[in-house]
């Protein structure tokens, strides 16, 4: 998803973040977004694997929320 930034440039929110969170687990996530996120991915699969593949999954545009209102980090910290 690309939102306008400062100078009308627009950041990827979807790399910024797999760069950040990347390596988080699908297994983890599911705790938080619920059991149908990123179905036909396993459990051991990561974030970065997803998004590359999946960049249109359901439960994308809150995590995306989550990550720009920082609170995509507490939630996977606490979910771990």
């Amino acid at each position: 998803m690309k939102e306008p930034g400062l100078d009308d440039r627009h950041r990827d929110k979807d790399r910024e973040i797999s760069r950040k969170h990347g390596n988080t687990l699908v297994e983890t996530l599911r705790k938080i977004y619920g059991q149908g996120f990123a179905s036909g991915f396993s459990e051991t699969a990561k974030l970065s694997e997803v998004l590359a593949r999946e960049p249109s999954h359901a439960s994308r545009s809150q995590l995306i929320k989550d990550h720009v209102d920082r609170g995509l980090e507490s939630k996977i910290q606490k979910s771990s």
